[in-house]
């Protein structure tokens, strides 16, 4: 078997072990390329899924295998999926004083749910404690904070979270911080903002962070932000959850001057499936699709209380008509070929953002689907090497240059 990836975890993992030696050697042996043995070998992690926030509201128990939403423990396994960060979120509403509350909040349920199934997934905060999540073939759960808002500018907010495991922090959500400013207000609001890109504050912070070992994000910060911690970071940074502005010139996605930057700096930018951020004729199918039914969407939001929830079940409301405006799966796969051409295989991997979107390319539905991007990958040319470090192994390699462990 391959190791996970050059420069990251020197181990080999047999990552299900409920397939004999025998059977997988036998597998192996008879079709080298074929495209489920090479996935289930691989160690799959997705660096940002939003389920945390989602049954915040719904009282779902993802323990068990749902109907609805995109990722629950029984379908992660079928999927493959290794290792899940989960996001840690709340909107711009939230201010000081309730934002790091809600953050704790959502970090208690995720520790509720492995306290739950302790036999099926587990808190880690290292590269170590992942590889031994895998082996005992548990789904290794880590903590990503979306939103610099959540810390309410205190630095001893950092220090709590990162005791409770939180193992990147995203600098800013769309909204910007006063030490950090934003892509969406960076690109709309610019001429407004008090501070554009990372104040005295905002450097401290990085610093802070290098020192933790924790890993920073820099999907959803602006582009004078990025620039400004490319420039001071002595850790090698990740976008949790993003995409090609080339490919699609949204202010969420980064510009082929990012992503090389990001990728001289040792990074990895993590492909974000959201349909909005893969093709660039989405938003205005979308929009159309919204006005037809804006009455349902306004009952479903008073329903939920939450905008983008109730964009989520309006589309699964009416899918048939939904799925028309999907984008084929062939969309998001350029998006990873695209990158990794540009900047290197080294420098790519999977950041879904599952049970954060209304939409995602057709064929991706929810966390069973993840094999499909291993066989597409297979078709164009990728290797079972490359996989395992688009897959996995990258991030392991960023995870363990952070924390050290």
């Amino acid at each position: 078997m391959e190791l996970v990836g050059k420069n990251s975890i020197s181990f080999l993992v047999i990552k299900k072990v409920v397939w004999s030696i025998t059977f997988l050697t036998l597998l192996k042996s008879v079709n080298a390329q074929n495209p489920m043995a090479i996935h289930q070998n691989a160690i799959l992690i997705d660096t940002h899924n939003d389920v945390l926030s989602s049954i915040i509201i719904t009282r779902q128990d993802v323990g068990k295998r749902q109907t609805t939403g995109n990722f629950d423990l029984e379908r992660a396994k079928e999927g493959g999926l290794d290792a899940q960060v989960f996001s840690i979120w709340c909107g711009e509403d939230y201010g000081k004083g309730s934002a790091f509350k809600f953050a704790n909040r959502e970090i208690d349920s995720l520790y509720a749910l492995i306290a739950r199934y302790p036999n099926k997934i587990t808190l880690v905060r290292n590269a170590a404690e992942l590889e031994n999540a895998v082996k005992q073939q548990k789904l290794a759960a880590m903590i990503g904070v979306e939103g610099g808002h959540m810390i309410e500018d205190r630095i001893d907010y950092i220090d709590s979270l990162a005791k409770r495991g939180m193992c990147y922090l995203t600098l800013t959500w769309n909204n910007s911080t006063s030490w950090a400013s934003s892509a969406r207000d960076e690109t709309y609001k610019r001429s407004s903002l008090a501070n554009v890109g990372l104040s005295d504050l905002g450097r401290q912070i990085v610093h802070h962070l290098n020192d933790l070992g924790v890993m920073i994000d820099l999907s959803h910060p602006g582009v004078k932000t990025f620039y400004d911690v490319l420039a001071i970071t002595n850790k090698p940074v990740i976008a949790s959850h993003s995409c090609s502005y080339a490919l699609n010139p949204v202010p969420r996605n980064l510009n082929d001057d990012q992503l090389k930057a990001l990728g001289k700096n040792g990074g990895v930018v993590f492909i974000n499936f959201y349909s909005g951020f893969v093709d660039s004729s989405y938003n205005k199918k979308v929009a159309v699709f919204l006005r037809k039914h804006k009455a349902e969407l306004d009952s479903l939001t008073k329903v939920y209380h939450d905008g983008d929830l109730a964009n989520i079940r309006l589309n699964a409301l009416y899918k048939s008509e939904s799925d028309k405006i999907r984008p084929p799966l062939s969309m998001l796969i350029h998006e990873i070929d695209y990158i990794a051409k540009l900047i290197g295989v080294d420098h790519v991997g999977i950041g879904s953002d599952f049970d954060g979107a209304e939409s995602y390319p057709t064929g991706m539905n929810d966390v069973t689907d993840y094999p499909k991007i291993t066989a597409e990958l297979l078709k164009i040319g990728y290797t079972e090497q490359d996989i395992n470090k688009i897959m996995g192994g990258n991030f392991i390699r960023v995870y363990r240059a952070n924390t050290g462990k």
